[in-house]
């Protein structure tokens, strides 16, 4: 086997959630934690590394979101990019750049990555069978299209993918399929798109994976993808029909756009471009390692699409490593979004202010890195109070108190080092080689194991040698004691900080240090004699039951809410048949709601004025329950406006505005698409 290459630099990369809701802490085990610890031991180190993050902005789901909520993608995209950043900033993932794939310098890089390989003949052109919904006169992209799973008879199966089972599908291999826009079953109609064909890079990916990667990438990793490559690659659709995404560049493309894998992969190179002006270092120059941390759904198209695009392109580094774990489950359930089943990160943080550490290390305890993990609150609480507040923080603060007490906060001398000294130190000296191994192999569990292991190498020391015992007799003996203990204290605040940065930077701070190297956590001479400490700080809080309790009711509540709504009737049975002219009766316009407000001593309504293009009237809508006045102003909507007038709490209302009810009782707002002005005559 050949040696390793020697890299000048790094560029790591994390998968682009979709900013269609916000982070939870599935996302954070399974990417970001991970990939945070790598990139902060790389900087430690002093490395030239960037860390890339952004928002994914043109999935399905997103179009799909804003169908529900009665609003453009692009607002949808603005509320949820500003929630994850935030989130990611105060939770301390330290991106250089957290960037989103609807900013004008995406479309541009997007665009030429297309557009070169589409000149250099890269694409094959043709015409296939697509389904299509009738009642909307639209193509369906695979997310509007839902089914039977043929694998697992999920029946909510969708056009892309059973979250069931985790298989890959394509929206023909769906039993039974409904458009997710109509409810009704769609027809197959040509249509035509660009493909990459997989199959010619078949040879070539065999032998970079399944000879290049077999020793050094994750066993899951290296699986998943001889899976994929021994059944055969097909050619693979890089453009869909669509209005929201990337424009696909050449002319006769109109109404299609890229395919959200083809072009939020590009979101890693378009950020980069962003961040600096030397970019191309950091995505052409062979001595620099590119790494994709990704969960195990992304290995597909991290592993074999998007490394068979840059070998396509001609001009971009391969991915070094791509080490993608696998799903965190959260109460022995797996984690979903549209069932409200997750711990979502903002929420975390304002439930459990100051702990991003406590999430943090949690999360890296439990690291799904070969198999699905669990996440419980009741591990939660006994983590951070049995590991963290027993261990780490008793052994910091009972070494800081101590120095207080007997040597007035200064570091004691060294008069003479025992056997049980020597062998401590020494032992010392081996843990940031075993640390720095375990995370440059991803193996980060086994890395935050052996730092917790050097803090109870720190307990242990300090009970064994008693110093509160031995001061009366021997307090030049305990200067030793507490030398060596507080050498320890700074060994872990070098080696801690990968793991958990906000405690580190408290130890840090109590024994007034800076932020040292990786390499200078092997020398033990960080702190002199009389160097002056600060007052102890408690680096971690127990945490008691009445909060975790909390927590689990909170998802018990959801669990109940969730069948509740499976118990509920379904959609109410059509009304009885009329005749044209009655619906010709109905008058029905393009409006805008201009002002919104609530009607006093009332809890439903809500008196809005609307510019229906024709005039501006007032119209009351018992809407109240569900949207907050300052959130509709601006919202276009539809309006009857020849229904008879009639007051309301005094207030003559001349209209009213359509709404769409699910069983649930959820109400949505029946919108006009792009381009209808107000006034328009809705037929």
């Amino acid at each position: 086997m050949s040696e390793k290459p020697v890299y000048k630099r790094y560029t790591v990369t994390s998968a682009l959630p979709y900013a269609n809701g916000p982070i939870h802490i599935g996302h954070l085990a399974g990417v970001y934690v991970p990939a945070d610890i790598y990139v902060r031991f790389l900087r430690m180190n002093g490395e030239d590394v960037i860390f890339i993050g952004g928002s994914d902005e043109h999935g399905v789901p997103i179009t799909i979101k804003a169908m529900q909520q009665g609003v453009s993608p692009q607002d949808i995209v603005d509320q949820y990019h500003g929630i994850i950043k935030k989130s990611f900033e105060d939770f301390g993932i330290s991106f250089d750049i957290y960037s989103r794939t609807s900013n004008k310098m995406h479309q541009e890089t997007a665009s030429a990555f297309f557009r070169k390989m589409y000149e250099a003949g890269q694409f094959i052109e043709k015409v296939s069978e697509q389904y299509f919904d009738e009642a909307t006169g639209q193509f369906l992209a695979d997310r509007y299209i839902t089914g039977t799973c043929p694998h697992c008879s999920f029946e909510k199966a969708y056009g892309d993918q059973c979250e069931k089972c985790g298989t890959s599908l394509n929206a023909t291999d769906l039993i039974a399929p409904k458009s997710v826009l109509s409810g009704n079953k769609p027809v197959l109609r040509e249509t035509r798109h660009w493909f990459l064909p997989l199959d010619v890079y078949e040879p070539w990916l065999r032998e970079w994976i399944l000879e290049g990667h077999k020793d050094d990438w994750k066993i899951n990793v290296y699986g998943q993808c001889k899976s994929w490559i021994d059944q055969g690659l097909q050619p693979r659709a890089v453009t869909r029909d669509l209005d929201w995404g990337v424009k696909v560049p050449v002319e006769g493309a109109e109404g299609k756009v890229l395919y959200v894998w083809f072009d939020a992969p590009i979101g890693y190179i378009s950020a980069t471009r962003e961040l600096t002006p030397d970019w191309e270092k950091y995505w052409k120059d062979k001595e620099t390692k590119l790494v994709h941390f990704i969960g195990k759904d992304n290995i597909v198209f991290h592993c074999i699409i998007f490394p068979a695009m840059l070998k396509a392109e001609g001009t971009y580094i391969l991915p070094d490593n791509v080490p993608a774990n696998e799903f965190l489950n959260l109460e022995g359930d797996k984690i979903s979004t549209s069932r409200n089943w997750a711990v979502w990160l903002h929420e975390y943080l304002e439930a459990f202010p100051g702990k991003q550490d406590v999430l943090r290390y949690v999360l890296t305890s439990a690291a799904p890195e070969t198999k699905d993990n669990d996440f419980t609150w009741k591990d939660f609480q006994t983590r951070n109070n049995s590991e963290l507040v027993a261990i780490l923080g008793n052994f910091i603060n009972r070494t800081i108190v101590l120095t207080h007490k007997y040597f007035d906060g200064k570091v004691p001398p060294v008069a003479e080092y025992t056997a049980i000294d020597k062998t401590t130190m020494e032992e010392m000296r081996q843990f940031p080689v075993r640390i720095a191994q375990s995370i440059q192999n991803y193996r980060f569990r086994e890395a935050l194991a052996e730092m917790m292991n050097l803090a109870r190498l720190g307990n242990k020391y300090l009970t064994d040698n008693e110093p509160w015992k031995v001061f009366m007799n021997d307090p030049v003996r305990v200067g030793t004691v507490l030398n060596v203990s507080l050498q320890i204290c700074a060994q872990l605040s070098i080696v801690a900080e990968p793991f958990l940065p906000f405690s580190a930077a408290k130890i840090r701070h109590t024994l007034h240090l800076d932020l040292m190297s990786w390499q200078e956590a092997s020398s033990l001479t960080w702190l002199t004699a009389g160097h002056q400490l600060e007052q102890p700080e408690l680096l971690f809080q127990l945490i008691g039951d009445g909060p975790i309790e909390a927590q689990v009711q909170k998802l018990m509540d959801t669990r109940i809410a969730n069948e509740a709504l499976q118990d509920k009737a379904p959609v109410k049975p059509g009304k009885a048949a009329i005749g044209f002219e009655d619906f010709a009766k109905a008058d029905i316009r393009v409006g805008t709601i201009l002002e919104a407000e609530k009607v006093a001593k009332t809890d439903k309504l809500l008196r809005l004025k609307i510019d229906t293009g024709l005039d501006q009237r007032t119209v009351v809508s018992g809407i109240a329950k569900y949207f907050a006045p300052e959130e509709i102003i601006g919202k276009r909507v539809c309006v009857l406006i020849n229904l008879e007038a009639r007051k309301l709490k005094g207030i003559e209302s001349q209209g009213m505005i359509l709404m769409a009810e699910n069983p649930d009782g959820t109400l949505f707002f029946v919108t006009p698409g792009d381009g209808a002005m107000n006034g328009a005559d809705v037929k």
